[in-house]
């Protein structure tokens, strides 16, 4: 459910907890623990938070963008599912977007195509997709990226499969499918011919 301020501070009262006080005690929490469960319950908080607007302007204070962000680069897979999840959930705002790119976003996120959590990777595809502008739109459709779409788009796995084909239908041209169907034949044929 979005949140309006109003509602907020109506419903904490004027002794309790603030959202912005209770946003910093995580990030706090998060920085402090060094215990990989209480890292990743802190984050998924802090993912399901990304998720209301109403938070964001917190989040750009306390450099939530930032955390998230680094997790993608985690060894710990729940750490890189909850980062990108939070980032999944606040990159459809403008500004927020506009630092996830400006700050390396598409790299981080394509690595993260990559991952064993099937988690990860459809709010990594979904995430590319959120990010996509005028700008964006090369290196987000890169010849890698709608190769691995191509991929994804065979799988069983329909949730994988089906994201893939949105990605491949609506973000791709006619010219980049078939250039990566064509580099995927080229690959087959290599690995053939060495055998």
């Amino acid at each position: 459910m979005f949140s309006s301020k109003e509602y907020l501070k109506q419903k904490t009262g004027p002794y309790g907890i603030g959202r912005f006080s209770y946003l910093q005690s995580l990030v706090t929490e998060y920085q402090d623990t060094s215990s990989d469960d209480a890292k990743e319950q802190v984050l998924a908080n802090l993912a399901n938070f990304a998720y209301d607007p109403v938070n964001y302007e917190y989040m750009d204070k306390l450099n939530v963008i930032d955390l998230f962000l680094d997790c993608l680069t985690e060894p710990c897979e729940k750490l890189v599912e909850f980062g990108i999840g939070g980032l999944c959930n606040l990159a459809l705002d403008k500004s927020n977007k506009e630092y996830i790119l400006r700050n390396d976003g598409v790299k981080l996120v394509t690595g993260c195509l990559s991952r064993s959590s099937e988690e990860t990777v459809l709010s990594a595809i979904t995430c590319l997709m959120f990010l996509v502008t005028p700008a964006s739109k090369a290196e987000i459709t890169c010849l890698p990226v709608v190769d691995c779409m191509m991929r994804f788009s065979q799988s069983a796995n329909r949730r994988l499969s089906n994201l893939a084909t949105v990605f491949l239908e609506d973000y791709c041209t006619a010219e980049q499918r078939e250039a990566a169907i064509m580099s995927h034949q080229s690959q087959q044929a290599t690995t053939h011919s060495s055998l």
